[in-house]
């Protein structure tokens, strides 16, 4: 309820701009409830972190059919992270924002491991199978592949939700990248 409402005043009037105040009457709680939770707005933003990545996971778990073939995965993949940043742009940006402009930044990892996990071990399924190559690892390249389509999606959607053309040729170029570097 406190991150719902954080992000829905966020949006509004901008993550500097806020105050515990705003947040709490939004929500409908006491401030005394708020500091239960979180020391101040600044401690909201990995929760905020989590919800993106809870909601990148669902997205992927309902866009990959388990019964395609690993390249089509990958498209299903890429093309679900890039519906979450075009449905997401702006309380990602709130999200950067916040963590880039506090010690949270170091919580990035532990935040984004179900992600990273989940991705590992369609590596290694995919890799079990033979149908890549054998000597990359899992763990590693899972961060490395999230990076990257993360970044190709935020470079589309970030700040401009009006570029799908642009959008549709950059998960082929992420996808044509990616296959290139898991072939055998």
């Amino acid at each position: 309820m406190i991150v719902a409402a954080a992000i829905e005043v966020f949006k509004e009037k901008g993550v500097h701009k806020v105050t515990i105040s705003d947040i709490v009457k939004r929500a409908g709680i006491a401030q005394g409830t708020f500091y239960l939770y979180f020391s101040s707005k600044w401690t909201l933003m990995p929760a905020i972190a989590e919800e993106m990545v809870e909601k990148t996971l669902a997205m992927v778990n309902e866009e990959v059919e388990q019964q395609a073939d690993y390249e089509q995965q990958l498209q299903q993949i890429i093309h679900a992270i890039f519906d979450v940043s075009r449905k997401y742009h702006d309380i990602q940006a709130l999200m950067y924002a916040g963590l880039a402009s506090t010690e949270h930044l170091k919580e990035w990892e532990t935040v984004y491991a179900p992600l990273y996990d989940w991705l590992s071990e369609w590596i290694t399924a995919v890799q079990t199978k033979g149908s890549i190559r054998e000597d990359i690892k899992p763990e590693a390249i899972s961060k490395l592949i999230i990076g990257l389509i993360e970044s190709a999606a935020e470079q589309i959607y970030l700040y401009d939700t009006d570029k799908e053309a642009q959008a549709i040729t950059q998960q082929e170029q992420v996808y044509e990248f990616i296959m290139h570097a898991l072939k055998k």
